[in-house]
């Protein structure tokens, strides 16, 4: 507590994490209130989007989007330490590395619960609002994709933590952590039979949030072999720990 306590004082006064949290927010309200005025074959889009208890894999799959923009604040927040010389310092007053590497990790997870929770929340008002079944088993019975979706953002943010550990330099970072997640990884895929990649990083963590309507889109074209969930959950954890465990190795190795 002490340590994320720590990181709260530098954070909270900190304009930049304000204005990307923000536009993570609004950019995701304003999907959303955009899709319920949209019309398909004459129906709203927010009737049918935004029933219980479906709406909950429908939304999941949207907020796994926006993890990008969670990751780069990881990486602006941790290259500005570097930039500003913070780390070092804190290193200089007695703080282990690996204690360096656990407070950011905290912060990963304090913005994994509140983007969580933020889903939550949105999925709470547009369920109530639009949705035809407001029955409590209606609302909870697949509320399970949220801590998948939790663990979904942690492991995004762990990873774009490795990248800023790595290189240093908040654009080149973020560029770097773009290129992977969105290009070489997908490349990758490309050259690798589906039973051997879906336990890639990237393909592993987006079995947490799948497609809605994925069987519809394999029986169109080619079915693509992929983990469900519950199975993607241990593969993601691990790769978590994996992230954690090279950051410390980068920082231990590398000169402050």
């Amino acid at each position: 507590m002490n340590l994320l306590r720590t990181e709260f004082r530098k954070i909270f006064p900190y304009r930049t994490f304000w204005v990307i949290l923000a536009i993570y927010a609004v950019l995701m309200v304003l999907l959303l209130y955009g899709s319920t005025s949209m019309q398909i074959n004459g129906k709203m889009l927010g009737d049918e989007t935004f029933q219980f208890p479906g709406l909950w894999m429908r939304l999941t799959y949207v907020a796994h989007f926006f993890n990008l923009l969670l990751g780069i604040l990881i990486i602006v927040l941790v290259t500005d330490e570097y930039s500003y010389r913070t780390i070092r310092q804190q290193v200089i007053d007695g703080l282990s590395r690996a204690e360096v590497v656990l407070s950011k990790f905290y912060v990963v997870l304090a913005l994994a619960v509140f983007s969580t929770v933020f889903v939550l929340a949105l999925g709470l008002y547009f369920g109530l609002i639009y949705s035809s079944d407001k029955s409590v088993n209606g609302i909870f019975s697949q509320i399970d994709y949220l801590p998948y979706y939790f663990v979904q953002a942690v492991a995004y943010m762990a990873l774009a933590m490795l990248f800023a550990f790595i290189i240093r330099k908040s654009g080149l970072a973020i560029i770097a952590f773009i290129a992977y997640t969105k290009i070489v990884e997908p490349l990758i895929h490309f050259q690798l039979p589906d039973h051997i990649d879906k336990y890639f990083p990237m393909k592993a963590l987006d079995s947490l949030t799948p497609m809605p309507g994925q069987e519809i889109v394999g029986q169109l074209t080619s079915p693509i072999e992929q983990l469900s969930p519950a199975m993607a959950s241990l593969p993601s954890l691990l790769y978590v720990g994996l992230f954690l465990l090279l950051t410390y190795a980068v920082l231990k190795l590398r000169d402050l």
